[in-house]
């Protein structure tokens, strides 16, 4: 079996599961490789080079979409994300709220600039569901600037003055914050509350495979409960394998956020993947939204639970 994994912070449980040995209790060899992207996992997955991942909720959505038989076994996490901005911005929001849009355009000559992933990804996607959705100001390329900025380039990015805000996972979200000059807007939390941030994925072979699918999802209960349990040591576990600057202090640091909300149950993130799934459908990622019947596959997980 050959776990693919995108080294972002809310895949939390595969660096416990990897550091803490838990994968060697699955009853099957595995490989583990490491993807740059969503994109990337999903080219591989569809080509059958890999059998489960660990990324994104809506890059799941697009393998589902192209007719890849497979399906969500677990959460990993939800809320994972802080609309971070310059505190003039900050400042501004909280005096002026959704009509800053409009009034920072009047007065600059140009419309607030944000840094965001690629259109679809999961940030991408809660960030139209609060400009269009939560503020009702109109259609997000209507209302803001928007720029590609990947999760890693963020900090340096918005410190550049490049951009005036972005929506960012952790750790790079503490890692501004910690910054003179720039706050925290907003949590995606408030924004959508209990949307899905990355899932544990697997294709028909691993699902039909009771033994495995169900020893798959057991050991990811087992790494979310370590994570609650032992914080420190989790985060010096993700820190050790996303590296890229990411320190033991900073992961650590970044466990105290909002936006560090790991769990397991799939079920608790079903009604947001259908809210999320439409603005997928939107941007046409997907042709339309996908049926929880079709991207979920609990049978594991309810199975253990029971």
């Amino acid at each position: 079996m050959t776990v693919a994994y995108v080294p972002i912070y809310p895949n939390m449980q595969h660096y416990v599961m990897r550091q803490e040995g838990y994968y060697e209790d699955i009853p099957t060899d595995v490989t583990i490789e490491r993807f740059s992207s969503g994109p990337s996992v999903v080219k591989a997955f569809a080509s059958g080079d890999v059998n489960v991942a660990l990324f994104g909720i809506t890059p799941a959505m697009v393998l589902i979409d192209k007719g890849t038989e497979a399906g969500i076994l677990a959460a990993n996490s939800k809320n994972g994300f802080k609309i971070m901005a310059t505190t003039e911005l900050v400042d501004r929001y909280e005096r002026e709220g959704p009509a800053t849009f409009e009034r920072f355009e009047q007065e600059r000559g140009r419309k607030i600039r944000f840094g965001v992933p690629p259109d679809g990804s999961v940030p991408d996607i809660v960030l139209r569901y609060w400009i269009q959705e939560d503020l009702d100001v109109g259609e997000m390329d209507s209302v803001i600037n928007k720029s590609k900025v990947p999760p890693a380039k963020a900090v340096q990015t918005i410190q550049s003055g490049d951009i005036d805000a972005t929506i960012i996972q952790e750790p790079f979200a503490t890692i501004i914050d910690q910054n003179d000059g720039f706050g925290e807007h907003a949590w995606s939390g408030d924004i959508l509350e209990n949307h899905p941030v990355t899932v544990l994925f697997a294709n028909q072979q691993v699902i039909d495979d009771s033994e495995v699918s169900e020893s798959l999802v057991e050991q990811h209960i087992a790494a979310t409960e370590f994570t609650a349990a032992s914080s420190d040591a989790a985060a010096a576990h993700a820190a050790s394998v996303i590296g890229s600057g990411v320190s033991e202090d900073l992961a650590a640091a970044a466990m105290d956020s909002q936006a560090s909300d790991f769990l397991s149950d799939p079920h608790a993130i079903t009604d947001q993947a259908a809210t999320m799934g439409e603005f997928v459908s939107n941007v046409r990622n997907v042709e339309e939204p996908i049926a929880a019947e079709s991207l979920f596959a609990f049978e594991p997980y309810d199975t253990i639970r029971e």
